[in-house]
């Protein structure tokens, strides 16, 4: 099942494509970065190896367009991760979601947001994954985070890597930090994006498919 999904929220609408392979062992929703959106081919490329690994899948905008235009909005992480809060509670409200387990993959600022909803909101999430993320920007929230978390980075991705190394102390769940060599902030490089989805393919597999609600 493929649908375009709207959520009304106070004077926006976020706009996402929810992917629902039979028989889905969970649902990952996708963080986007800043400046990007649901159609990022770097996440839609993620997004299809987890769907024909038999997940669910959400990439969904959480700015408008006009708020995506300010750049002040895109680092606002208690926006984002307001919105983010808002559409896992929309899964978890959905026939058709909300028996799944619930697994964000963050990209970014979208990492942070992730983060911080996974702390807010404790055993609904079963797993994170963080790619090319600013985890730094949840910080304070991090020790909170209980959901088994692994972060991705680029080998190449000098100054974001000892960012994450920073926050990946702080974390106090099961984790895991994964470098890709010669791979910088987007994973352009010929086979890493490749690695990427097997990475976030195997976290998920693991820990969304387990103990189902």
């Amino acid at each position: 099942m493929e649908k375009l999904i709207q959520i009304k929220y106070e004077n926006v609408t976020l706009e996402g494509m929810l992917k629902i392979p039979p028989a889905a062992a969970g649902v990952v929703l996708f963080a986007h970065g800043s400046g990007s959106s649901r159609f990022s081919p770097r996440n839609n490329f993620v997004a299809d190896v987890l769907n024909n690994a038999g997940l669910a899948t959400l990439l969904i905008d959480l700015l408008s367009k006009q708020e995506d235009e300010n750049y002040q909005t895109r680092f606002d992480i208690n926006l984002l991760t307001e919105r983010l809060n808002l559409v896992v509670h929309w899964l978890k409200k959905q026939p058709d979601t909300q028996h799944l387990n619930i697994g964000l993959f963050g990209s970014s600022t979208g990492a942070a947001a992730a983060l911080c909803v996974a702390a807010e909101m404790g055993k609904d999430i079963q797993a994170v994954v963080s790619r090319g993320g600013r985890p730094d920007l949840a910080l304070d929230l991090l020790d909170r985070v209980t959901a088994p978390t692994l972060f991705i980075v680029g080998g190449d991705d000098f100054g974001v890597i000892e960012l994450n190394q920073e926050a990946y102390r702080q974390l106090t769940c099961f984790k895991k930090f994964e470098i890709i060599p010669n791979a910088t902030h987007l994973f352009e490089e010929p086979g890493c994006l490749e690695e990427v989805a097997r990475l976030a393919k195997e976290w998920f597999n693991q820990y969304l498919t387990v103990n189902k609600r």
